[in-house]
């Protein structure tokens, strides 16, 4: 049930497909296997709070500490049920988005047939050589390896030690996708615990492993924090915890234009969703300026204007969005809801371009089956 995610998520992925100002999941390539026998978040899930956590671990003391502005509960091995260093990490408003796993003596996986056979089946993230002084019988380097899988919402990441003949696990991290570029156990800080090495204070400074880690710490978690809440990977949409959060990470800011653009896009849907469209439009329209060819943000800015009353504007920006992607099905409706009524014809065109780019999507049942009726109302 699981997918695949590469080590450094592309940018590119923070795109999801807006419905209007809403974002359903993308459509996504079938998921790789991740059946595993050995169950290391027994008696906790990802999206629990803090109080639930807590009182599923009676009598152990978690040593706590800040992570960024949320904290880190680690459970020290003598008192794990996994025999290993155990890591939840929450964020500022208690709720748990990752967790990570360290087995320094390394954790032979031969009793666990399951997950050794996913891992043969898994193709290799990442392959690099690492020495663990715990190991005694590997006072040298080793090869080891990194595995990713993960469901709809969630990655799972596994570093293995050896061959697919003798594996021994060293670490395995689970989070909800928005804050995978800040889980993997390739970085240096999770990477550290293997060796006992001083850690880095709120992981803020660390090896460069790619883009994301020339971006402030504080950016990168609280832009994960909105994505969170505006995407609904924890409950139900909360676009004033996401509005707080996006505007939290814009004071800390980015430096890459990318990151810069899409921070500007995601406050845009924020304000419109918590009914500010003139601060929606100056966001949508400062990321524009920033990557001008992104025809999510046409489409959303679109939407904006059309709510302002403005149809000129609106319908050039769902033009502009078919533009640069001819199969992009939800501004394909937005524009025929634009020229409904001014164009019958070029409506029904473009209704009936919708229905067949969406066709057997269970997701937009719901829209085609309103499609299906301006279609026949516009015919008559």
């Amino acid at each position: 049930m699981h997918r695949r995610l590469s080590l450094l998520p592309i940018l590119f992925t923070l795109c999801a497909l807006w419905v209007g100002c809403e974002t359903p999941p993308p459509a996504r390539p079938p998921l790789p296997p991740s059946e595993s026998d050995l169950d290391l978040l027994k008696s906790t899930k990802l999206c629990d709070s803090r109080k639930t956590f807590i009182e599923a671990h009676p009598g152990i003391a978690p040593h706590v500490q800040v992570w960024g502005s949320g904290e880190e509960l680690r459970i020290p091995q003598e008192q794990s049920l996994s025999k290993g260093e155990e890591s939840y990490f929450f964020d500022e408003d208690g709720t748990l988005v990752g967790t990570l796993f360290v087995f320094r003596s390394g954790l032979d996986l031969e009793p666990y047939k399951t997950l050794r056979r996913t891992l043969s089946q898994l193709k290799p993230s990442l392959e690099f050589y690492l020495t663990v002084a715990q190991l005694a019988d590997r006072q040298n380097m080793a090869g080891s390896t990194l595995y990713d899988t993960g469901d709809e919402k969630t990655t799972t990441r596994y570093l293995v030690l050896g061959d697919r003949t003798a594996p021994r696990l060293l670490e395995a991290s689970f989070t909800i996708d928005p804050y995978v570029k800040l889980f993997s156990p390739y970085r240096k800080e999770f990477l550290d615990r293997l060796r006992n090495t001083a850690q880095q204070a709120d992981g803020q400074h660390l090896d460069s492993q790619g883009a994301e880690d020339k971006e402030p710490f504080a950016s990168l978690q609280q832009f994960a924090r909105g994505q969170t809440a505006q995407l609904a990977y924890c409950g139900a949409k909360n676009h004033v915890l996401a509005l707080d959060a996006y505007q939290k990470a814009s004071i800390s800011g980015f430096t890459n234009k990318v990151w810069q653009a899409e921070l500007n896009h995601r406050l845009g849907v924020s304000w419109e969703a918590t009914g500010n469209l003139e601060k929606a439009k100056s966001e949508l329209l400062a990321s524009l300026a920033k990557r001008q060819n992104s025809p999510e943000v046409f489409n959303n800015l679109g939407n904006v204007y059309g709510k302002l009353g403005d149809k000129q504007n609106a319908l050039a920006s769902f033009e502009k969005a078919v533009l640069l992607r001819p199969n992009y099905a939800i501004a394909r409706f937005n524009m025929a809801e634009a020229i409904a009524e001014a164009n019958p014809k070029r409506a029904i065109t473009e209704y009936e371009t919708y229905l067949a780019l969406v066709e057997g999507i269970p997701e937009e049942a719901d829209r085609s089956a309103l499609a299906q009726k301006r279609v026949k109302a516009l015919k008559h």
